[in-house]
């Protein structure tokens, strides 16, 4: 069971006690907004009444007024022996409007004329239609063979290799799988070493089908809330020596869904955790060739040993979902054993769309410019209209990547995508990021689409946030712009 103690505590809630009222319910207040926000986990252990009341400089009797509205409130439980828990009232764990939503997966042909802003997927840059002439051309010398590439094609894993070793991570093309897309190298890696009952950390929030797949494995995510600012190294390595994770799953690159960028002194860090551990980890690289505003630090992988490192990526961000080709990147041996459990379930990828990407990652130096300016312009877009129309709601500006993390001031999340789709937009609540129901408070913004699509939808976003916020229930700062 992970606890916090009273000193931890208490430096969470110094900037988030609510004004006004008395002390105790300032206190309750401040840690069910921190369960809330996914700052505080689920099925935390909190700090003992004197140790939290020393800690915040209170009396005992309002820390145990405050355990007490938090446990009528549904937000702590406590039994015997186990001390007081931190939860969720069941109405937003239930899988209602107001927890974690259906499964993750795109819309795309259900006959709905509504506006997709649930998923980060850009459309296709026009290289990829002479990607896919150029593989055609090369077809007819494969036609001979079997078509099956367990690995993948040799020129495509070559080119994998080459961007991997040019952006400062050496990698030769032995140790590169092909895959159908990350999230398909992701499972190959849990269906390999992770069991029921088996522990993954991840970061809270993160990406919600790597939430899915470790649930479809009988395995247990363990969540280590990120910061405003990036990666708790300390909340990192406790999560690490309490709960012994079998593996851990990390987005260091423009983190979706808060688009943050870890700097190369975390990486360092992170990277000495998990290797004192022994922690096998999965970095997810889906974004990272996605910079916007300056350069990405070396990867995460270079400060972690290849025995103990799986890298995936994916052309689907960068280039085109459509394409469904992504890789792994890890030691010889770890990759002949991930080949190995993908016999199991396919036996190779289409050879035209390896062809293609082969073809796209030759040439990306080329196509990035145009496209990251592309998104570029998107995101100041979207950044500007929230700001005109909806100047309540704060978000960091990412330095790259494709979302926008919005606070919209009130837990308030899961009723606004209702009523968002009323008026022509879908899109995901913010518990879909998090364990068992958190970031209600939050809602991710995509800036994949034009502006001439962005703002209207803006437009029509602020008319369904006035029909849940009717009662003055959420408010906020304005938009940050931060880069």
């Amino acid at each position: 069971m992970r606890t916090v103690t009273g000193p931890q505590l208490a430096a969470l809630i110094g900037d988030r006690s609510e004004t006004g009222g008395p002390a105790y319910a300032r206190v309750a207040a401040a840690i069910r907004r921190l369960v809330l926000d996914g700052r505080l986990p689920l099925e935390t252990r909190l700090p003992g009444e004197r140790d939290l009341a020393a800690a915040l400089g209170v009396s005992r009797t309002t820390v145990t007024a405050a355990y007490d509205e938090l446990r009528g409130g549904g937000y702590a439980v406590s039994r015997r022996g186990s001390g007081t828990r931190t939860a969720l009232p069941p109405s937003r764990t239930n899988g209602s409007a107001g927890g974690a939503g259906p499964a993750w997966m795109p819309w795309t042909a259900d006959g709905s004329d509504l506006l997709d802003l649930a998923h980060a997927a850009p459309e296709a840059p026009a290289q990829v239609r002479r990607a896919y002439d150029a593989a055609l051309e090369q077809l007819p010398r494969h036609l001979p063979g079997s078509g099956y590439h367990l690995f993948g094609l040799p020129e495509l894993r070559a080119a994998v290799a080459d961007r991997l070793t040019a952006r400062g991570l050496p990698t030769l093309p032995e140790q590169v799988l092909v895959t159908s897309g990350a999230q398909h190298a992701f499972t190959l890696v849990l269906q390999l070493v992770t069991g029921p009952g088996d522990r993954v950390l991840v970061e809270q929030p993160t990406y919600p089908n790597a939430l899915d797949a470790i649930g479809r494995h009988g395995a247990t995510a363990v969540p280590v809330a990120l910061t405003d600012d990036g990666w708790d190294l300390a909340a990192v390595a406790a999560a690490v020596g309490q709960t012994a994770p079998r593996m851990a799953y990390l987005m260091p690159d423009f983190h979706n869904p808060t688009g943050l960028l870890a700097t190369e002194a975390e990486r360092r860090d992170l990277g000495a955790v998990l290797t004192r551990s022994r922690t096998l980890t999965v970095v997810d690289e889906t974004l990272v060739e996605l910079a916007l505003d300056g350069p990405v630090p070396p990867p995460l992988a270079t400060y972690l040993p290849d025995d103990l490192t799986v890298t995936v990526g994916s052309a689907s961000k960068t280039l085109w979902g459509g394409l469904r080709v992504g890789w792994a990147r890890a030691s010889t041996a770890l990759i002949r054993r991930l080949a190995a459990v993908r016999a199991c379930v396919d036996m190779g990828s289409a050879v035209v769309e390896q062809l293609a990407t082969a073809e796209l990652l030759g040439g990306l130096d080329a196509t990035l410019p145009a496209r990251r300016a592309e998104l570029r312009t998107h995101r100041d877009a979207l950044v500007a209209a929230l700001a005109e129309r909806l100047p309540t709601w704060r978000a960091r500006v990412p330095a790259g990547g494709l979302v926008l993390w919005c606070d919209l001031g009130g837990p308030v999340s899961s009723r606004l995508v209702v009523a968002a789709e009323r008026h022509g937009i879908r899109l995901a609540a913010g518990p879909r990021f998090g364990v068992d129901g958190a970031f209600e408070r939050r809602l991710r913004l995509p800036y994949t689409h034009p502006p001439d699509v962005l703002g209207p939808a803006v437009d029509a976003l602020e008319q369904a946030f006035r029909t849940v916020t009717a009662d003055g229930g959420a408010a906020a700062e304005p938009i940050d712009a931060v880069a």
